[in-house]
C-alpha cells in the first residue's frame, strides 16, 4: 500500500498492524466507526530515533510540516482540582495553552502535564502521544487548521511509527471540540 502522503517504505492499514500499536491506540483503532471509515486510518513504520518533529522532517521530508500535526497533554487547574486534556495542533504551530487551553477548560493555570502523568494516563510513549485512544472523559481539543488538512500525520502511541488519517477525522474522535487559534505561529 501507498501511504497518501509522504514517502514511507511500509505503509499498512492502522486495523492489518494492531500489534504494532498501544494497547489503547489498538482498541480505539478496533472499534473505529463513524463517517471516516477505519481502512483510512493508515499506519506507517518509521524510525524511533527520528520520532521528533525536527529531526523527523529532516529524514522524511520538510514536505511533511504542512500535513503532520502534534499532540500534547496539558493540565488545567483550579484551586485542588486538576484536568488533564489533550491539545492537537499543527506541527509548525505551538498550543495556545495559556490562552485558548486554559479559557475552554475553565482553568485558573494551565500547563504541559508532566511526562511521567502524560504517558502513565495515556498508555503511550513518549514522543508518540496521538489523539486515538485516549481516555474518553478527556476533552480532546483540536485546531481547525488540522481539521481542515486532507491527511494529517500524527504520533500512532509509540516513537516507532505514526498513523496518517483525513484531517476530518479528528473531529469525530471522543471528546473532540474544534477550536479556532488553539494552534499559534512559532515565534
Amino acid at each position: 500500500m501507498r501511504a497518501p502522503i509522504g514517502h514511507f517504505d511500509n505503509a499498512r492499514p492502522a486495523a492489518d498492524c494492531l500489534d504494532e500499536l498501544t494497547g489503547p491506540v489498538a482498541a480505539a483503532v478496533r472499534a473505529w466507526h463513524g463517517p471516516v471509515p477505519a481502512d483510512q486510518l493508515v499506519y506507517v513504520d518509521t524510525d524511533p530515533d527520528v520520532a521528533d518533529t525536527a529531526v523527523f522532517l529532516e529524514h522524511y521530508g520538510p514536505e511533511l510540516l504542512d500535513e503532520s500535526a502534534n499532540c500534547v497533554v496539558v493540565a488545567g487547574k483550579r484551586g485542588e482540582t486538576t484536568t488533564l486534556a489533550a491539545c492537537v495542533v499543527k506541527s509548525a504551530t505551538r498550543v495556545d495553552v495559556n490562552g485558548v487551553v486554559r479559557k475552554h477548560l475553565g482553568a485558573r493555570k494551565a500547563s504541559f502535564a508532566p511526562m511521567d502523568t502524560a504517558t502513565g494516563e495515556t498508555g503511550m510513549e513518549y514522543g508518540g502521544i496521538t489523539p486515538v485512544g485516549l481516555p474518553t472523559d478527556w476533552a480532546l481539543l483540536v485546531d481547525a487548521a488540522v481539521v481542515d488538512t486532507e491527511w494529517v500525520l500524527v504520533g500512532s502511541g509509540r516513537r516507532r511509527g505514526k498513523l496518517i488519517m483525513p484531517g476530518k477525522a479528528f473531529a469525530q474522535l471522543p471528546g473532540a471540540v474544534v477550536l479556532e487559534g488553539l494552534g499559534v505561529p512559532v515565534a
